[in-house]
């Protein structure tokens, strides 16, 4: 989904700023699925604006600038709508973490079993802020399954990690003396 998609999801479910939208992909329900940054946010806004899907409204503040709230218009209903409906791309998974444990036979392998254990907590707590959640999503079935989906990714590369850490890091360590010898 393009960014000015995602915004306008985000202001289905109520109006916002565009800091309050970045919030949704940082911490909010789309946090383990979707990102976006506040540099293409605002962007996307205007665009959204000139386009006739979101609407502005100022709200002054004292000493600062006025505050800027978007709301989505009946046209940016339907263009959510719209993209909802057409056919989705393919997922598209990207991590840094993989990358270093492609070439994990270029470190010591110490390093590599910090590297797991730390992105094992962090998917335990990616777990543990998505059951949180759950009564959030109570009474939305399409937000509870997604939450429910990400619980189930979150676990099972977690389990992966637990499960195939030792047999990586004893042939990282056999690899490592064979050729220190």
């Amino acid at each position: 989904m393009d960014v000015k998609t995602l915004c306008l999801a985000v202001l289905s479910q109520r109006d916002a700023t565009g800091y309050e939208i970045r919030k949704q992909f940082a911490e909010g329900p789309f946090a383990h699925f979707q990102k976006a940054s506040l540099g293409a946010i605002y962007p996307a806004l205007t665009k959204a604006a000139e386009e006739g899907l979101v609407t502005v409204t100022a709200e002054a503040q004292d000493g600062r600038p006025d505050k800027k709230i978007y709301s989505l218009t009946s046209a940016g209903s339907a263009a959510l709508l719209r993209a909802c409906e057409t056919a989705p791309g393919d997922d598209q998974y990207r991590s840094d973490l993989l990358f270093q444990i492609f070439f994990a036979c270029l470190q010591h392998p110490e390093r590599i079993s910090r590297l797991i254990d730390k992105r094992i907590a962090e998917y335990e707590a990616q777990i543990a802020n998505l059951t949180a959640k759950e009564e959030t999503c109570a009474g939305q079935p399409g937000m509870d399954f997604v939450r429910g989906l990400g619980c189930a990714i979150y676990s099972a590369a977690a389990d992966y990690m637990r499960q195939n850490r030792g047999p990586l890091l004893e042939k990282l360590r056999s690899e490592t003396r064979h050729a220190a010898e």
